[in-house]
């Protein structure tokens, strides 16, 4: 049944002939093309749907189109003064400040978190910041950590104008996202916002079981019932290999599961067909028999004798050994008059919670296959598509769309493999949304850890013996377990140098969800148990805890547990010393605090913590590299060819500057193409921190090339010279050097030349390749697993409730050593996003299959949760990165859960090891500690 509702949108009238119970949501991104009010969940749980109605926020997924009739309503397109914005000028002041502020990283929240925060400033012009928490409570987001939204709407609040454009080097200014603009109006395109005409929906059916054979009866009825139903996938009608992976040894996961099932939620038919009938159709018309197994729902199940066997490939249920070993531990085991330590830590699945779920569309073109979907690896998912498709790599063209949230969580194949066939058997374009329970129970998650950990110290405070093991559930299939298994041994001891080592893992198949990448590959998991180590070995020894890091801390001059030699840029002890004055308040104040609380009778206690860490930039031990070329048209245009995917961390904006300032224009005089498969080359994947020093160091590499052909059409003697400047205007190229007339260039006259993308015509290109410098691992971890690393100390300051068990994080105070900061604002929101991240870590994420498939039951930080957070950068420049640069992503979130730990053990005496560190937990060690005492 439909119905005509009037209402007013941004303004204008609007009549709509739709169903009235219809979402609202819906209503305006179908049937009127606002795409810009985001869907992260459809339950009034993520916000990011959030628009004004009469002037009050709501969710639009929760509101009936019938209960907005004769309302005015208002979403993100309608937030600037213009109806199409097209620079900074046109947006309105929340907007700008938006921008400004680093407070749009991916962009999927950003829309309802600007009409949360539009709705506060009119009700309330000057907010405080609890009022702020208050105004943007309801709506989450993971990238950003909250601090730079509330700087915005502070800033947007007194009225604070826009900052003059930046001038001098690009390198070190804080540039706006250049593709910013589009994350402010609404109008940057995510998986789910293009609807191509004439398209078919594919719904995967999923198994609710961890593990079972079935069968499929006679698909015949189901269709009688549906003639929409245009095709039923299963495992028969996949072209090509039926199994998809992250390494070659490694392709064990079915695009659809063939009679049988090792997870729950894995996929067993797609369902194919127009929208109106793939909803109508319920599991239970399926002709779907299912013979439940048992499953092996932990590592200990998979690890008994009787254990069955998951895969041919993994004896025992043991995908990989990652071991590295150097000097004789057991010697200094057997050493007396050492001061010793050990933990045992377990962790549990972790969601990444990306408020963006998995969604896009492909289409066929003649014998080639397109596909526009959300991805932090273009180049990974086009050569797995056509593996599946049986195709050639060049068949597939993979176009990224915005990304509204990865953390590893977008490195696997997702709708990929059935948008993909589908769209290819039918002839028409086929799209995938999946909802945010599908995805909760379809995507990889973080590795369940279960680490035990031992060190040695000299009396004066040397630590000379280290060992490390950890088991790993890898769930039902391999994803990047093996990468987790080989990292973790790398950077089991920490920060530090020790000459004795042993660190050991293992990779464990279960009947759990696959277990993938997420910000960190295990490092996070070590680092709790290295720095619960390095706190107690302090408390042993009678040394203070920040003082026995710096004295044991990797610098320039140490090797590592690999046998790596630290040329340059190890700036641990650099940002311990930049916490040292801060440390030492934190705890005097936490003192004072506690003896207060004491004499009033309150079960308030507050505590301070610390956690330091180190990353490897890249790939471990292996090729790594990236190409990017920058181009310069007839029109005097320059254009960077870029397939370094931005996820929110705003690695475009960073090639960008790093490009000009290598060839010697505005970062304004540069126009983007990123991630198209077709347009760019292979920039590799945004993980592992690399972007900013693999494809960094490419997009320099191509600015200097670019520089040094114009330079010598200049006849420029020295093509290297940095004096000589380069204008860009009217199709010409001016070249001037001093004491030296100008010399123009008619780019006009320039033969075109040849680029990736086959739609361009350079007249001149620019190409940069760069692959960092690393050594193979022998067989006991020995070698150079890469070419530089990142360091990080972070101080928490906690307030625990010795009553209820309840932790509330009220300061943190991070220094990472970036090496240079290429975007400090960036940084900023890196290291930000990180710790929210690792805050949810240490207190309430904790994923349940079947239990948490959805943002309500599934807790991460809110507005509310986030500490006030102080950043210090600390730049020990690397001598192999571009302008100096390594990496934060990653590195960010490792220290945050030790710090937060730590914390609570000193205001307590409680040493939580089993995370998260819930209220019952954190209540029933503070109760084993008095007892202890007693």
């Amino acid at each position: 049944m439909t119905a005509w509702i009037n209402l007013s949108v941004n303004g204008g009238p609007v009549e709509v002939e739709v169903d009235p119970m219809r979402r609202l949501a819906d209503v305006l991104r179908d049937d009127l093309g606002l795409t810009g009010t985001k869907i992260g969940c459809n339950a009034g749980d993520c916000g990011a749907c959030t628009v004004r109605i009469d002037g009050r926020q709501a969710c639009a997924c929760l509101v009936p189109v019938a209960q907005a009739a004769g309302a005015d309503v208002r979403t993100v397109e309608g937030l600037a003064p213009v109806a199409e914005p097209t620079g900074f000028a046109d947006l309105a002041a929340l907007q700008r400040a938006f921008l400004e502020a680093g407070a749009a990283q991916c962009g999927i929240c950003t829309p309802g978190m600007l009409m949360a925060a539009d709705d506060l400033l009119e009700r309330d012009p000057v907010p405080t910041e609890a009022e702020i928490h208050d105004g943007l409570g309801g709506v989450l987001c993971r990238c950003t950590g909250y601090r730079k939204i509330i700087e915005a709407v502070q800033a947007s609040a007194a009225d604070v104008g826009s900052s003059p454009p930046p001038t001098g080097p690009a390198v070190g200014s804080r540039l706006p996202k250049v593709d910013g603009l589009e994350r402010v109006t609404g109008a940057a395109a995510f998986g789910a916002d293009q609807r191509p005409d004439g398209m078919l929906v594919v719904r995967a059916v999923r198994s609710p079981h961890a593990r079972a054979r079935f069968t499929i009866g006679d698909l015949g009825p189901l269709r009688e019932r549906h003639p929409g139903l245009v095709l039923v996938l299963t495992a028969a009608d996949i072209r090509g290999q039926n199994r998809y992976g992250i390494y070659a040894t490694g392709k064990d996961q079915p695009a659809l599961a063939d009679g049988q099932v090792r997870h729950r939620g894995e996929a067993i038919l797609g369902l194919v067909g127009d929208e109106a009938t793939i909803d109508a159709i319920s599991d239970g018309e399926l002709p779907i028999t299912w013979e439940p197994l048992a499953a092996l729902a932990d590592m200990d199940h998979a690890l008994a004798a009787d254990a069955h066997q998951l895969h041919d490939h993994a004896p025992a249920n043991i995908l990989i050994r990652g071991r590295v070993a150097r000097g004789d531990v057991d010697a200094v085991r057997a050493q007396p008059g050492l001061v010793t330590a050990e933990v045992d830590v377990e962790t549990t699945f972790v969601e990444h919670a990306y408020i963006e779920p998995e969604a896009g569309h492909a289409r066929r073109v003649g014998d080639r296959i397109e596909l526009f979907v959300s991805t932090q690896t273009p180049y990974m998912d086009r050569d797995e598509t056509a593996l599946v498709l049986g195709l050639r790599p060049d068949q597939v063209r993979i176009i990224p769309s915005a990304v509204g949230g990865g953390f590893g969580g977008k490195l696997d194949l997702s709708v990929h493999p059935l948008i993909a066939t589908a769209a290819w058997l039918t002839g028409r374009p086929v799209r995938a949304v999946w909802t945010r329970p599908e995805s909760m129970a379809a995507s990889p998650k973080r590795h369940p850890a279960r680490i035990h950990a031992w060190a040695a110290a000299t009396p004066d405070g040397d630590v000379v013996g280290f060992r490390f093991h950890g088991d790993f559930d890898t769930g039902a299939y391999a994803s990047w377990g093996p990468t987790v298994a080989n990292r973790v041994p790398v950077h089991a001891t920490g920060p530090y140098e020790v000459p004795n080592v042993l660190a050991t893992t293992r990779a464990i198949h279960t009947n759990n969800p696959p277990a993938g990448a997420f910000r960190g590959f295990g490092v996070p998991q070590a680092a709790i148990a290295h720095e619960a180590l390095m706190d107690d070995l302090a408390a042993r020894l009678g040394i203070d805890a920040l003082e026995l890091r710096h004295r044991n801390a990797i610098r320039a001059g140490s090797r590592t547990a690999t046998g790596q030699l630290i040329r340059a840029s190890a700036g641990l002890p650099a940002c311990l010393d930049a916490l040292r004055l801060q440390w030492a308040r934190l705890r005097a104040d936490a003192a004072t605090f506690n003896a207060v609380a004491a004499t009033r009778g309150s079960a308030l206690r507050r505590g301070v913590g610390i956690g330091a860490m180190w990353y490897g930039i890249g790939n471990t031990s292996m090729t790594n590299p990236s190409t990017i070329e920058v181009g310069l048209d007839r029109d005097a245009v320059v254009t960077l060819y870029s397939g370094a995917v931005d996820i929110g961390q705003g690695a475009s904006t960073v090639m960008v500057q790093i490009a000009a300032d290598a060839l010697g224009v505005a970062p304004a005089a540069i126009q983007l193409v990123s991630g198209d498969t077709d347009r760019t080359a292979d920039a590799g994947k945004s993980s592992a921190s690399r972007q900013t020093f693999v494809s960094g160091n490419a997009a320099r590499l191509a600015g200097e090339d670019l520089r040094r052909q114009l330079l010598r059409l200049a006849e420029v003697e020295d093509t290297a010279a940095g004096d000589a400047t380069i204008e860009l205007a009217d199709g010409r190229a001016i070249i001037t050097e001093p004491n030296r007339p100008a010399v123009a260039i008619d780019l006009a006259e320039l033969p075109a030349v040849g680029a990736t993308d086959p739609g361009a015509t350079p007249v001149l290109l620019g190409r940069g390749t760069y692959d960092p410098t690393t050594t193979p691992l022998d067989a006991d971890g020995q070698g150079d697993p890469y070419e530089t690393y990142a360091f990080g100390a972070q101080l928490a300051l906690v307030e625990v409730d010795t009553e209820l068990g309840t932790v509330k994080v009220v300061r943190m105070v991070a220094a990472h050593d970036v090496g240079r900061a290429i975007n400090p604002t960036q940084v900023e929101g890196q290291i930000h996003g990180g710790i929210a991240q690792g805050l949810g870590l240490a207190l309430m994420e904790a994923y349940v299959p079947g239990r948490t498939e959805n943002l309500h039951d599934y807790l991460i930080p809110t507005v509310g949760d986030m500490p006030e957070i102080e950043c210090l950068l600390i730049e020990d420049a690397e001598p192999a990165g571009p302008y100096g640069a390594k990496g934060v992503g990653e590195p960010a979130l490792v220290p945050t859960a030790p710090a937060i730990l730590g914390a609570i053990h000193h205001a307590t005496g409680a040493r939580i090891t089993t995370l998260p560190a819930t209220p019952d937990r954190v209540l029933a060690a503070i109760h084993a500690v008095a007892t202890a005492g007693s």
